[in-house]
């Protein structure tokens, strides 16, 4: 009888360090996305604020400042909603305005500009690549979560649930060529 008591409680404690271990390992997951998440924001900002910076340099056409300084300043001040959808608006207006590679030469050839287009470019680049990161992390939480003991034990605790960040992120071909 010893040596039974003594088998279930050796089986229940390997049961509790697995169920420990898969509960940090989710744990390390969400802040994984965390960070990538700050990541991603971060990407974004700055892909904005490069957008806004070249509407505002007289470098470009009217209408094309316009365009891309009215969707970039949207992209700013999305609200958390509407942020994806804002975020699309911007890189469609990236595609329209320098769909044509002569527009990323005019942009070169102005003063200082370019350096603007290289910051542009790597802007433009560097989004996709935080937005992958961020839902590669996002995916991985999700399918460890799916398993049976995560939710029987609950041991996602009372973390929401990870949303991916999809967006049209597809950069316009002239700067993709560009930054490569």
């Amino acid at each position: 009888m010893t040596a039974t008591l003594i088998w279930i409680l050796v089986v229940l404690a390997a049961i509790g360090l697995y169920l420990s271990w898969t509960a940090g390992r989710l744990d390390r997951l969400h802040a994984r996305i965390d960070a990538a998440r700050a990541a991603l924001d971060a990407q974004l900002l700055r892909r904005a604020s490069v957008v806004q910076e070249l509407a505002t340099s007289g470098v470009l056409d009217p209408a094309a400042s316009i365009v891309l300084y009215e969707a970039a300043h949207a992209a700013r001040q999305a609200e958390e909603e509407q942020r994806e959808v804002a975020e699309s608006e911007l890189s469609q207006a990236l595609r329209a305005v320098f769909a044509d590679p002569q527009q990323v030469e005019a942009v070169r050839e102005a003063p200082g500009g370019e350096a603007a287009a290289r910051e542009l470019a790597e802007a433009v680049r560097r989004v996709p690549m935080a937005r992958r990161f961020h839902n590669d992390a996002v995916g991985a939480a999700r399918r460890l979560r799916e398993h049976r003991k995560v939710r029987w034990f609950r041991l996602a605790g009372h973390a929401p649930f990870p949303l991916a960040f999809e967006m049209d992120d597809e950069p316009p071909t002239a700067l993709a060529e560009r930054a490569a």
